[in-house]
């Protein structure tokens, strides 16, 4: 034998070996699959047999695919809602345990990206690639990991800024009839957070695809989706999406919360959600309670928005705030969803049809609207100028509405409400159009110190627009001293009265006059 033939030999002989000491070192572990079988399938929700061992909550996945959730865990049946098509199941089809609870992907990479509750994209992007996944059903966060409310929200809205203020960590309902534009204040929300270094989620449930579409193409024109994540249960989708879709994107929101960020997060809105959650429920065949919702539906919602809040500075300093939306029916804000979401939240903002219908946008509704947290967050600077605006406004409702049956007014009373339309025209504005702090109080400061009462009413939008615009004249020092100082000095105010006074001459009665003579005169 020469000495390749030896060297081969050798090769071989210590394969071998490495092979029988391996077979040898080899223990094999049998891994039990619990496999049970589907005993009827109908809208959104199935029942199967076997699986002796799942747990509440638990995932299990179809022949075709298709993932449910164990539901109903009873003795000889389980009752599972699923999170896909199920128009191809059928009676008899396997059905195996996964071992996990309903999670979803969660990462830097999902800025940008919408999603649906599951995690697959819907923009026509690869899939997402996310760090961790995480369960989205968790315990909220303990009392004594939490820090009070301190840091406002600034929406861009004069009229919520000034009179319904949000803090960072809290949660404010808005609530109101169809087409009020519930979902045009949460955008502008969003919206003005530009470079406020806080990420927004915006989470649409059983919304049709051409109003998420127009969302979308609204926050990509306006350059919000770079610090934006929107995660969508259309309104084809079966109902357990919807169930699952504003956990999920809590679970998202809590993520970048955990990082130490400031979060946003907008539920659009909890009335389908309630509606989804009492079509699973009475499939199967849970007891109905009031308006036929189950008994639960408070606890579903009151454990989602538990979840929104301010951590403590040990923990980072993150802070999760909540906007959710629900719609009401022919203005009963008394009925049990809303009075439910009333209950957990920490303030509510309404909108009233009849404002919205004689073009008072926001048609924010102040006399029903509260900040039951907001106040002690707003800064010194509002607070200075807003602090009788709400009451002045109630005031003027009221005698707005006393005046209108025809009754004289004395002088006193005909300037209060002369006041309030300049107050309510203030108020006013337009879409996607957020409005900075220093606009905000100049406007404010101004209407409190009654400058804009000389001016006729038509030509008070040009006259507000023009403060707005002036507002940039401000020293960048006053500008500062208004986001971080305690309060509002006598020497800022009267130069910001300053800048405003010069703004509005142009506008006083006497010069519109001179302007129209010298017209003639021409």
């Amino acid at each position: 034998m020469n000495a390749p033939d030896d060297l081969m030999h050798v090769t071989f002989e210590m394969a071998f070996d490495r092979i029988a000491r391996s077979r040898l070192a080899f223990e094999p572990s049998l891994l039990p699959h619990e496999i049970g079988t589907l005993a009827s399938v109908s809208t959104g929700i199935a029942q199967v047999t076997g699986l002796p061992g799942i747990g509440y909550d638990e995932m299990v996945t179809f022949d075709n695919g298709t993932l449910g959730i164990a539901f109903n865990v009873d003795a000889d049946e389980i009752g599972v809602v699923l999170l896909g098509d199920y128009a191809t199941l059928r009676s008899g089809g396997e059905v195996r345990r996964t071992g996990r609870v309903m999670d979803v992907g969660v990462g830097d990479s999902l800025l940008g990206r919408v999603i649906d509750p599951l995690g697959r994209p819907l923009d026509g992007r690869p899939p997402v690639v996310c760090s961790q996944r995480k369960p989205v059903e968790r315990p909220a966060t303990s009392i004594m990991d939490r820090d009070p409310v301190t840091v406002p929200l600034q929406t861009g809205l004069k009229v919520v800024d000034a009179m319904i203020p949000i803090g960072r960590g809290q949660r404010e309902l808005i609530l109101g009839d169809r087409q009020t534009g519930k979902t045009a204040i949460a955008i502008d929300t969003i919206l003005n957070q530009r470079n406020q270094d806080v990420v927004c989620v915006y989470c649409a449930i059983g919304q049709r695809a051409s109003t998420v579409a127009k969302v979308v193409a609204t926050l990509k024109e306006q350059g919000a989706m770079e610090y934006s994540v929107v995660v969508v249960a259309e309104g084809n989708d079966p109902p357990g999406v919807a169930y699952v879709a504003p956990y999920a994107a809590t679970t998202i929101a809590e993520y970048f919360m955990g990082q130490g960020r400031d979060v946003l997060i907008v539920y659009d809105d909890l009335t389908h959600h309630a509606r989804a959650y009492r079509e699973l429920s009475l499939l199967l065949r849970r007891p109905p309670g009031r308006e036929a919702f189950p008994g639960d539906i408070f606890y579903l919602h009151a454990r989602l928005l538990e979840r929104s809040t301010h951590l403590r500075a040990d923990l980072g300093g993150g802070s999760l705030t909540a906007l959710p939306i629900i719609e009401t029916e022919a203005q009963d804000i008394s009925a049990y969803i809303p009075t439910n979401l009333i209950s957990i939240t920490d303030g509510q903002i309404y909108l009233s049809p009849s404002l919205f219908e004689l073009g008072i946008l926001p048609a924010v509704d102040v006399g029903k609207s509260v900040s039951r947290v907001g106040g002690k967050a707003q800064r010194a600077a509002y607070r200075a100028v807003a602090g009788d605006l709400k009451l002045a406004y109630a005031q003027f409702e009221e005698l707005e509405t006393f005046s209108k049956f025809g009754a004289r007014v004395d002088e006193s009373t005909r300037q209060v409400i002369q006041h309030g339309q300049r107050i309510r025209a203030c108020l006013k504005q337009a879409e996607h159009s957020p409005v900075s702090v220093a606009a905000q109080v100049m406007v404010l400061l101004t209407l409190t110190d009654c400058l804009f009462d000389t001016i006729p009413l038509d030509q008070m939008p040009d006259a507000e627009t023009a403060v707005r615009e002036a507002a940039v004249k401000i020293p960048t020092a006053i500008q500062d001293r208004l986001l971080t100082a305690d309060s509002l000095s006598d020497f800022d105010r009267a130069e910001i009265l300053k800048i405003a006074r010069e703004a509005l001459q142009p506008f006083q009665p006497h010069d519109l006059e001179r302007q129209a003579n010298n017209g003639v005169d021409s």
